[in-house]
């Protein structure tokens, strides 16, 4: 599921409802508006994804506003109101997914009138070579430089970089589930603590050793990453969606699901007989080892395709794009590591 192809750019003012219809995720923004914060930094994330990385880094100097949370709400419509517009305009630091994916989020910037710095995790990661980087951002590349546990878990890891150019992307549409790129989520959360750190230099120390505290455990999770590359390097993989594909390209797992396919369920469009037929193939030829399919979003192209994964007894992996209910990041994402290693060993 993509949140880029179902919710548009649309002119409003600031105090007005804005509706956003499409195939998106739903969440309460959870917040009413009012400074009840404390003093803390307000902090609104597009997802809880997001806005949990910024919890982590924060702690208790952040107050954290995700707009979308609820995995388990209609992922076909997604309703911002004027609550969710005055958090926009009232937060300090505004954290986004970019590369299209939740471009509700700039219009809701560009309808108020907020000073707040935004960060997007596109930006910060690097990965899209389309991108215009933020010239403020250099210091997030300097901050990892300085994270030898980074440097030491991705000097087995070249293939993360190689695959850019090669996974999903290879079809040359840009892949913008950045938030299952390990190594990035590490940055991110790098810049987080330095962007929070301007805001709040008094406790500048504090966010930088979160964040660090964070890269180590994502620093584990590459590492486990990377253990199962060395058992499964070039094994054939599916998915409905290309959510988990940075994940996979640093497992070394191929995808070999028809772009056609992948790209017109991201979008939202009609896949022909042709293309589905072809996708269905892939299983019943035993060419795949295991099928992600984003639990978030269903059609009957992707339902028939599940149902082609059991009938030919192909590990099926859920994934998701929001996080579910009780985990954090590093949880969440141990769980699809030991999901799709389980699925990989069996």
């Amino acid at each position: 599921m993509s949140l880029r192809r179902t919710l548009p750019l649309l002119a409003l003012p600031a105090a007005a409802a804005l509706v956003l219809s499409g195939c998106s995720s739903s969440g309460d923004a959870g917040a009413t508006g009012d400074d009840t914060s404390g003093g803390a930094i307000s902090v609104v994330a597009s997802t809880n994804v997001y806005g949990d990385i910024a919890r982590t880094v924060g702690g208790d100097a952040v107050d954290v506003t995700s707009i979308i949370s609820d995995p388990s709400q209609d992922p076909h419509s997604y309703e911002a109101d004027a609550r969710t517009q005055l958090a926009v305009s009232r937060a300090d630091l505004v954290i986004e997914n970019g590369g299209g994916y939740d471009a509700f989020v700039d219009t809701m910037i560009s309808a108020s009138d907020t000073s707040a710095v935004v960060v997007n995790a596109v930006d910060v990661s690097g990965l899209d070579p389309e991108a215009e980087g933020h010239s403020d951002d250099e210091h997030a590349d300097e901050a990892h430089s300085d994270d030898e546990h980074a440097d030491e878990a991705h000097s087995d890891d070249e293939h993360a970089d190689e695959a850019d150019g090669e996974h999903d992307h290879e079809h040359g549409a840009f892949n913008e589930h950045v938030f299952y790129s390990l190594h990035s989520m590490g940055a991110l959360a790098d810049e987080i603590a330095h962007e929070l750190g301007e805001l709040d230099p008094e406790q500048a120390d504090v966010f930088t050793a979160n964040a660090a505290a964070f890269a180590d455990d994502v620093a584990d999770l590459e590492t486990q990453a990377a253990e199962i590359k060395t058992a499964h390097d070039g094994e054939s993989v599916a998915y409905t969606e290309p959510v988990p594909g940075y994940l996979f390209d640093e497992m070394g797992l191929v995808n070999v699901t028809p772009a056609s396919f992948s790209e017109a369920i991201e979008e939202g469009d009609d896949v022909s007989p042709a293309v589905l037929n072809e996708t269905l193939k892939m299983f019943t030829d035993g060419r795949v080892d295991l099928l992600a399919y984003n639990e978030q979003t269903s059609s009957p192209e992707t339902e028939a395709v599940e149902k082609a994964a059991t009938d030919a007894d192909v590990a099926i992996v859920p994934v998701t794009e929001l996080l579910p209910e009780g985990d954090d990041y590093i949880s969440w994402q141990q769980s699809n590591i030991d999901a799709i290693k389980a699925a990989l060993d069996r």
